[in-house]
């Protein structure tokens, strides 16, 4: 028997869903779970209203502002790298709870620094934790997952990332208006960090273990009482037995290295594809109003504490379109997706550009009509290429090799952000808001060339029949 009809037959006879307490068990799982993708959003969010007074205060240059930015976002890399690494050997929860630990460290570290160095090594250990919560979040709540509600559930995650941005934005609009005065006002930015990371910490430590690892490290007994509150009895019976069944089957499955897949044309073109998906999402910009979005509306025309509360519309439109992104992925092609949101974003990248030329500095329609601007891109970029990004490299690459492609698409993405992240203030300051959009809206335009040619569909497909057709190269016959 194929793994195909093995895995069809095996969920036949898993008996429903039912309601009851196991349901609300694996709620509160989730959102205890989810918050250390708050966590990602927040920290990753909250230097946008810190950089201006932490540059007054330790002096930092176009440059070293990007460095300080940019640091977390190296961490981060390496801590996606090494956040699954660790998991698979130390157990998703426990994981988690050290990666709860290590976003209090490096929120301390940041919070009292006193130079630019500290700062750096502070943001560096919080992208160790970011990247962790990047990669072992979501696994931990596809695993504790039925199957049935898998892409709902583990999309949480990337509301809750939106959650936390939103979170930075609104935190750095009160204290900033509030406290501004206050001499290093930033600090307090940053400390509420620790916040949200003692919750995590907290509430991980009356979470389960994941089932699935618990399968793997021969520890059956613990699984089955671990499934038993977070599903009907029944169903946990029937759910250890197949999570065995698959265990053993990718047990004997031959894992595939580098050097094979870089042999394999087919192999070799879906990694291709997954990189680009992973590298061109970071080049929509995003993360430039993420980071730097205070600086991108100061450059509008904002005062610098309007720019503060300016700055929390874009951050609900995320949240907004994230929500509206879970509804969109099982209703709309993931190609159509795609080619919609980079499409959309190319052109709301050269209307922001065009209005920092049309509009002068000075006149009181540029910061109202560039932040509108803005909110339509953050929008477009959560509704239709966000979720979907993440979605599609979890779908593509074939089993033997899922674990290898995902981590290197991944570290491409953060690498990628990175080096956006360091350099855009350099690029502002060098050729204005005017040509960083412009180069922006270029960088989407071949995006969406890319995916046009090369991007697979695989929404109503499973994962073997898009396995088999990625091994075929038949994935790549594009069917409109």
């Amino acid at each position: 028997m194929s793994a195909h009809s093995a895995s069809a037959r095996s969920s036949r006879v898993l008996p429903p869903l039912t309601p009851g307490p196991h349901r609300r068990r694996l709620t509160i799982v989730a959102f205890i779970a989810t918050i250390g993708g708050l966590l990602f959003g927040y920290d990753t969010g909250v230097i946008n209203g810190a950089l201006l007074p932490m540059t007054e205060e330790l002096g930092l240059t176009p440059l070293t502002e990007g460095v300080v930015t940019s640091s977390l976002l190296f961490g981060a890399a390496v801590g996606a790298f090494l956040g699954g690494r660790l998991s698979d050997a130390r157990g998703r929860r426990s994981t988690i709870l050290m990666l709860s630990l290590t976003f209090l460290v490096g929120t301390a570290i940041c919070v009292v620094a006193p130079s630019f160095g500290v700062m750096v090594i502070g943001r560096s250990i919080l992208g160790l934790a970011v990247g962790g919560a990047s990669t072992v979040v979501p696994v931990y709540l596809a695993e504790l997952a039925p199957f049935e509600v898998r892409g709902s559930l583990a999309g949480r995650n990337e509301v809750m990332i939106a959650v936390g941005a939103l979170a930075a934005f609104a935190v750095n609009a009160i204290i900033g208006n509030v406290w501004g005065h206050v001499p290093g006002v930033w600090r307090y930015m940053l400390a509420v960090c620790a916040i949200p990371a003692i919750a995590l910490f907290i509430g991980m430590l009356r979470m389960p273990e994941s089932p699935r690892w618990l399968v793997d490290k021969g520890q059956r007994d613990e699984a089955l009482t671990v499934l038993r509150t977070v599903r009907s009895a029944d169903r946990a019976e029937a759910e250890i037995a197949q999570i065995e069944d698959v265990a053993d089957e990718e047990e004997q499955q031959m894992q595939t290295g580098l050097r094979s897949v870089l042999a394999n044309k087919w192999l070799r073109r879906i990694l291709l594809v997954g990189i680009a998906v992973a590298v061109f999402q970071q080049l929509t910009g995003i993360n430039t109003i993420i980071y730097y979005g205070q600086t991108v509306l100061s450059e509008a025309g904002f005062a610098a504490n309007a720019a503060l509360v300016a700055n929390v519309a874009p951050g609900l439109i995320g949240v907004i379109g994230s929500i509206v992104s879970l509804y969109l992925m099982d209703r709309v092609n993931r190609r159509t997706m795609f080619l919609t949101g980079y499409a959309l974003i190319t052109v709301w990248h050269v209307l922001i550009g065009l209005a920092s030329v049309a509009l002068p500095e000075g006149s009181g329609a540029r910061p109202f009509v560039i932040l509108a601007l803005v909110v339509l891109f953050v929008g477009s970029m959560q509704t239709f290429l966000n979720v979907a990004t993440w979605v599609m490299l979890s779908e593509i690459f074939p089993l033997h090799m899922r674990g290898l492609g995902i981590g290197i698409a991944v570290f491409c993405m953060w690498i990628t952000n990175a080096l956006l992240g360091l350099f855009f203030p350099s690029v502002v300051d060098g050729i204005g808001l005017t040509g960083a959009f412009f180069m922006l809206a270029l960088f989407n335009l071949v995006a969406f060339l890319v995916m046009l040619k090369n991007l697979p569909e695989t929404r109503g497909k499973t994962l073997e029949d898009i396995e088999e057709d990625v091994s075929t190269g038949e994935i790549y016959i594009i069917r409109q």
